[in-house]
């Protein structure tokens, strides 16, 4: 494939690190690009304001979107890059200390076309080049995150990354759940009743589901159960045997996952159900099932839909 003149020359062996780093800081100076370690107060309210006249697929929940990277888990180096009309939001990943992640960009329609967004991401870069990343993702960063990665259809950014030197490292996507259905799993509960299980609303015992999402599966699971707007679970004998969770990612169904022992119990079904009964409640038309893997099953359960595709992009600090 030929590549466009712009890509092909960020991308020749014997490009100049140093040279990338001072036309960042330039850019940076053009833009005023200023680092915030904390987005609070009037910074955090235009950011929000940035965020939703930028992502229209995402408007309705732009700014709460903005608010929950802001408030990551506490073992999480981020910043915000401000620029006037432009926002970015880089973090370090905590699973490898070598990989940094731009985890937002949004630049306000009155002021697109000027470079703004390139110079976000140049900032950024310097940033997580301070911090100490070797490679940059523009990818979510589990736990907190906004998107598995590029929305396809927001092709400017797309087109940005290309023109940065980014290449497509894989693809994502999500699935669409329709919330005008019957979720009534009535007959379900009972049966699982007669053999000792039971279901509920989590209270004051998230923090046990919580850890038993750390225990089978990771860290990044645990923070989302803990910090999510609701979860269900199932217990026998006092032991969690599954949990589902929706909110950690505003809007967002997810994460879900049942014990070995467990599987097969149909577990998976009742809890997701019963987590998109709380989100239709809360007044939302549809469900996005985040970062899907089993497409299969959330088509059976609920007729869900694959619909959003995100690109992942990666590339090497100079």
């Amino acid at each position: 494939m030929t590549l466009p003149q712009e890509i092909r020359r960020t991308s020749e062996p014997g490009h100049s690190g140093a040279r990338t780093r001072q036309a960042a800081s330039r850019e940076a100076a053009e833009h005023e690009v200023r680092v915030l370690r904390r987005l609070r107060g009037a910074d955090l309210a235009r950011a929000a304001e940035v965020a939703r006249a930028a992502l229209t697929y995402d408007a309705e929940d732009a700014g709460s979107l903005v608010e929950r990277l802001a408030t990551p888990p506490g073992n999480r180096r981020w910043a915000a890059l401000v620029t006037e009309g432009g926002l970015a939001m880089a973090s370090m990943s905590t699973a490898d200390p070598a990989v940094g992640h731009v985890d937002l960009l949004a630049v306000h329609p009155d002021h697109q076309g000027g470079g703004r967004g390139r110079a976000l991401v140049r900032a950024a870069e310097e940033w997580l080049r301070r911090e100490g990343a070797r490679r940059v993702r523009l990818a979510g960063n589990p736990p907190c995150y906004a998107w598995p990665g590029v929305d396809v259809r927001y092709t400017p950014a797309a087109c940005l990354a290309e023109s940065l030197g980014y290449a497509l490292d894989r693809t994502a996507w999500n699935m669409t759940a329709p919330l005008d259905i019957d979720l009534d799993v009535g007959e379900d509960l009972k049966r699982l009743a007669a053999t000792g299980i039971e279901v509920r609303a989590v209270g004051e015992d998230r923090r046990r589901v919580a850890e038993f999402a750390r225990e089978h599966w990771n860290d990044a699971w645990a923070w989302e159960a803990a910090n999510a707007s609701g979860v269900h679970y199932a217990e026998r004998d006092g032991r969690v045997l599954a949990f589902a969770a929706w909110g950690a990612r505003p809007s967002w169904f997810g994460p879900m996952g049942t014990a070995p022992e467990a599987r097969g119990t149909g577990l998976g079904r009742v809890l997701l159900r019963r987590c998109l009964a709380d989100m239709r409640a809360a007044g939302q038309r549809t469900a996005q099932i985040g970062w899907v893997g089993p497409l299969g099953f959330y088509a059976r359960a609920v007729g869900a839909r694959a619909e959003r595709v995100f690109w992942l992009y990666g590339r090497e600090l100079a």
